[in-house]
């Protein structure tokens, strides 16, 4: 499905379901050269379980037209312009990585719109390492392998999400691959990166946090260690903390225990 947000075409997948703005709704956000097909598991069985579902390419990625944004607090606003544009007064945010912090900071300017907060594979500050961040910009190829190494657990069980056969370092790779193609103007890579490094309003942003908070991460995540979220969790008002065992790729790694802990928090769309 496709709307219009800031004058561009904005594409989101619903889970395959028809969308109904009356109906409670869970907006899923991507990070750094992903798509909205990291959430397909997830996002599909909450579109077959009576939510509605968002799961967007951000702008510049992929189906989404417009400029990538070049800050958390454009992307956060970002996802309110898009909410408007869906009819949805109140949503569910789960954000992973660079998504989660547009998550946090949209939650923070909308308090009032936002019903839950899960912060998937979150760490703040979000440091990114001056070797990724001078990948990302001179040499893209090398930094996706970089990436994708560190993104993964050596305990990785198969079949993982995509069932027996899936190599999941392979596939993570294409996918960036294919993300970083998508915009032949704009380095979506390092301009993500840049905003996720450059973002200093998590405290803050938690401060204003009205509603209930999922910190979900992986045990074994070089991206966003666990012991990285603790400031954040200290300052969230009603903070459930759920480790898994995966790296940073949790949604492929872990999708079953990710799901779970999702609708787990999320609970009944009636509730």
């Amino acid at each position: 499905m496709h709307y219009t947000v800031n004058g561009h075409a904005t594409y989101c997948y619903t889970g395959g379901k028809p969308f109904d703005p009356a109906r409670p709704t869970v907006a899923f956000i991507h990070g750094v050269l992903n798509d909205h097909s990291v959430w397909i598991l997830q996002s599909r069985w909450f579109a077959n379980h009576g939510w509605n579902v968002l799961a967007v390419d951000l702008p510049g990625h992929c189906k989404s037209e417009g400029p990538p944004p070049a800050s958390v607090e454009e992307a956060a606003q970002f996802v309110v312009a898009l909410l408007d544009a869906a009819g949805v007064q109140k949503a569910a945010l789960v954000g992973h990585s660079f998504g989660s912090l547009i998550a946090l900071e949209a939650a923070s300017r909308k308090p009032d719109r936002v019903t839950h907060l899960a912060l998937v594979g979150t760490a703040y500050p979000m440091v990114v390492s001056p070797a990724l961040l001078e990948g990302a910009l001179n040499d893209p190829q090398r930094a996706i392998a970089m990436v994708n190494t560190f993104s993964h657990s050596l305990l990785a069980p198969p079949p993982s999400s995509l069932g027996p056969g899936t190599w999941l370092y392979g596939s993570s790779r294409a996918l960036m691959r294919r993300v970083l193609a998508s915009n032949r103007t704009h380095n979506v890579f390092h301009i993500g990166f840049k905003a996720c490094n450059d973002y200093a309003g998590g405290d803050a942003a938690m401060d204003a946090v009205q509603c209930p908070v999922l910190f979900l991460l992986g045990d074994a995540d070089q991206m966003t260690p666990a012991r990285a979220t603790k400031a954040l969790v200290g300052k969230a008002r009603n903070a459930k903390v759920v480790t898994v065992r995966a790296g940073h790729s949790l949604m492929s790694e872990a999708p079953d225990e990710t799901l779970f802990a999702l609708r787990d928090f999320l609970g009944s769309p009636a509730a």
